[in-house]
């Protein structure tokens, strides 16, 4: 059974006892506006719903899996209106400077990452290429990541002035050294070295990374579904219990502050990035 929703931006498939949610805006490697981020919240609850949905995998069409937050594309709808599902807070809409800024990034990023960690059936993230900034958040939100082995990682948001993304994971999924380490330096690292890490738990070649995700994600369903997310909501009150959530609104702070300051001493709040200049900044600083 296959479906398409919200402008063809996110697809939902169910393949057996999996869904495959699909991020689907190729031609901007999948950057993350808006209509994106409210129809994965859609297809995610369309397959919370399904009893016989077991298992959920998150995955993005074309080359890469996603290029983080949508900073410039002819889709970028910051000024769009959506219904909040993920925080009781007024719409950003029509407000002005760090109340707009506040009231969307908490629902539209971290919000619904939050939302999207607790999800009662289990995701995994099926990676390949670019794995950027808001791609990160995409990706830890699942309980498992597949990578491809041409995959990339990275979050170079320092270089606007800001401490990482929104759903400030780093340091649990990371450790603080090399937390610091990629956001100090905002340089690539490979999937073998996430692998190494533990931030990832499988590498496979790109020609089988959607067998090899869908496979783990059948094998998982297999397994009882109420012990399934009895299980998953223990490792998640752990790391709830070691600081994860309550380091996540203390960062969240400090994103927002970085913001007001850029909007305070240069052009706007991104401190005069775009894309095109995140990645031309990116290139130079890997081939130094």
């Amino acid at each position: 059974m296959t479906e398409t929703s919200d402008s063809q931006v996110v697809t939902y498939e169910t393949r057996g006892r999996v869904a495959l949610v699909t991020m689907n805006r190729p031609e901007y490697s999948n950057a993350q506006n808006s209509a994106m981020t409210y129809a994965l919240d859609r297809a995610f609850t369309t397959a919370v719903e399904d009893d016989d949905v077991a298992a959920i995998v998150l995955a993005g069409n074309g080359k890469h899996f996603s290029a983080g937050h949508d900073i410039g594309t002819p889709g970028r709808d910051v000024d769009a209106h959506y219904e909040n599902r993920a925080v009781l807070w007024w719409d950003h809409v029509r407000k002005a400077g760090g109340d707009q800024r506040f009231a969307r990034e908490m629902e539209v990023y971290l919000g619904m990452c939050r939302r999207w960690r607790e999800i009662p059936k289990p995701t995994i993230a099926a990676v390949q290429g670019a794995c950027i900034a808001g791609g990160l958040m995409l990706s830890w939100v699942c309980d498992l990541i597949v990578a491809s082995d041409d995959a990339f990682f990275s979050d170079p948001v320092v270089r606007m002035g800001i401490p990482g993304v929104e759903y400030f994971a780093h340091p649990w999924v990371l450790g603080p050294r090399r937390a610091k380490e990629i956001l100090f330096t905002g340089q690539r690292f490979t999937a073998e070295q996430a692998l190494e890490w533990g931030m990832i738990n499988r590498v496979v070649p790109r020609a089988e990374l959607h067998d090899a995700a869908s496979t783990l994600a059948e094998q998982i369903g297999e397994m009882p579904g109420f012990g399934l997310v009895l299980t998953k909501k223990a490792v998640n009150q752990c790391e709830d219990i070691m600081g994860l959530r309550a380091g996540m609104d203390s960062v969240f702070g400090l994103h927002h502050f970085a913001h007001s300051h850029n909007a305070e001493v240069d052009s706007d709040s991104l401190g005069g990035m775009d894309a095109r200049s995140m990645k031309t900044s990116a290139a130079a600083r890997e081939t130094t």
